[in-house]
C-alpha cells in the first residue's frame, strides 16, 4: 500500500493537477487542434492531447528536463519523449546509459520502465512551431518546481536545450544567468549539479550538431557524478 505522504502518491498528485491545467490559452487551442486534424500517419489514433506530466523513478538521482512535448510525440501518446525522434534519442541514450529498460518508447502501455531517472520538461503543453514563449515557460514553473522538490534524491539534472536550463535556473535561484554550451556544468550546492545537452530535436541530430557520441557522454558524466559506475549495452 502506498502512503499517502509517499513521494510516489504525491507525485501523481502533481500529476492530476497538470493534465487538467489550462493556464495558457494559446496552449489549450493548439494542443487540442492537433488532436483533431492530427497527421495522416496517426489519423486512427486518439490523441492525448492535454498536458502531460513527467515520469519516472520517484527515487531517481537523474532529472532529464526537456522544452515541451512534440506536437505528435508527447501531444499524442501522453508520455514526456514518447513517440517521435526527440523520444528515440533519449531513450535510447538512457537505455545504453542503464536508466531505461529498452531503447524505444512508442506508447504509455509499450513496457518501458525507469531506473534512477525522472523525465519531464519546461513547458507541459505542445507550442506552434516547438516554440513556447517565455509567459507560458513561467505558467509551467510550479509544475516543475513541485516535482523538482518531491524528487529528492535526484543529485543530476540534464538540461536539454537552452530553454530547459534557463527554466531550471530560473527554479533553483541561479545567478547569474546560466549560459548555455553543451556538456556544461553548474553546481547547485549540496553535491547537485546540472548538465546542460544539446536537445535531441532532429534539427541538431540531422546536422550533426548532436551526434550519438556526444548525448552519450552527457549521461555518462550523469551516472559519474552520481557515483554510479557506467553502463555498457550495445
Amino acid at each position: 500500500m502506498v502512503s499517502l505522504d509517499s513521494p510516489m502518491e504525491r507525485l501523481a498528485q502533481v500529476e492530476h493537477e497538470i493534465e487538467g491545467c489550462r493556464r495558457c490559452p494559446r496552449l489549450v487551442e493548439w494542443r487540442e487542434l492537433v488532436g483533431i486534424e492530427r497527421r495522416r500517419s496517426f489519423a486512427d489514433e486518439t490523441y492525448w492531447a492535454r498536458p502531460v506530466p513527467g515520469w519516472g523513478d520517484p527515487a531517481a538521482h537523474l532529472v532529464v528536463v526537456g522544452l515541451a512535448p512534440a506536437a505528435h510525440g508527447g501531444n499524442r501518446t501522453g508520455r514526456m519523449f514518447t513517440g517521435d525522434r526527440s523520444g528515440d534519442w533519449l531513450y535510447g541514450a538512457l537505455y545504453r546509459a542503464g536508466y531505461a529498460s529498452q531503447p524505444t518508447s512508442t506508447g504509455r502501455d509499450d513496457g518501458l520502465s525507469l531506473d534512477g531517472v525522472f523525465v519531464t520538461a519546461a513547458v507541459r503543453c505542445a507550442p506552434p512551431d516547438n516554440k513556447p514563449t517565455t509567459d507560458e515557460r513561467d505558467a509551467c514553473a510550479p509544475y516543475l518546481a513541485a516535482e523538482l522538490e518531491l524528487l529528492t534524491r535526484a543529485r543530476v539534472y540534464v538540461a536539454l536545450g537552452q530553454f530547459a536550463l534557463h527554466a531550471l535556473g530560473t527554479t533553483f535561484g541561479l545567478r547569474p544567468r546560466p549560459r548555455f554550451a553543451h556538456l556544461a556544468e553548474f553546481e547547485l550546492g549540496n553535491g547537485r549539479t546540472v548538465i546542460t545537452s544539446y536537445h535531441p530535436s532532429q534539427r541538431n541530430t540531422f546536422t550533426k550538431m548532436l551526434t550519438t557520441e556526444m548525448f552519450d557522454a552527457v549521461f555518462a558524466r550523469a551516472r559519474a557524478l552520481g557515483g554510479e559506475p557506467p553502463v555498457t549495452r550495445t
